[in-house]
């Protein structure tokens, strides 16, 4: 009955939100309009896909009201290296939530948000001990 599932992310300035993603290892897939100024980017990694949508099209286009700043949805990003992972976002300009801590003794996360306040979490596993 369904499949595909995506997540939507609102911004008030999509390029910038797209651009974000990208440097993340993100990679265009879909772009409303083609050329010039876009209100809808799709990006996909590793078989992950998420939108960024207008805020202002997607109250013209569709009668919603969606928010487009805080913490509304979490992007969870596997990694090797959180430690590392989270040193670049953070040196790039990107809040330093809370850094790099072990959860459940297995896990090492640490938290950023995006540039419309979207959390990220960055995780990676432990080794077993």
């Amino acid at each position: 009955m369904f499949r595909t599932p995506q997540v939507i992310l609102f911004s008030e300035d999509v390029p910038r939100a797209a651009a974000f993603y990208a440097g993340l290892g993100f990679s265009e897939t879909f772009r409303v309009p083609a050329e010039g100024e876009p209100i809808h980017v799709d990006l996909a990694l590793d078989g992950y896909q998420i939108g960024i949508a207008s805020v202002a099209s997607t109250r013209d286009d569709h009668g919603l009201d969606p928010v487009p700043h805080g913490q509304r949805a979490a992007v969870i990003l596997w990694t090797d290296d959180t430690a590392a992972a989270y040193a670049k976002l953070t040196a790039d300009g990107a809040p330093a939530l809370a850094p790099p801590h072990e959860w459940l003794g297995r896990l090492l996360i640490a938290w950023t948000a995006d540039p419309d306040g979207n959390l990220i979490q960055l995780v990676q596993h432990l080794p077993a001990g």
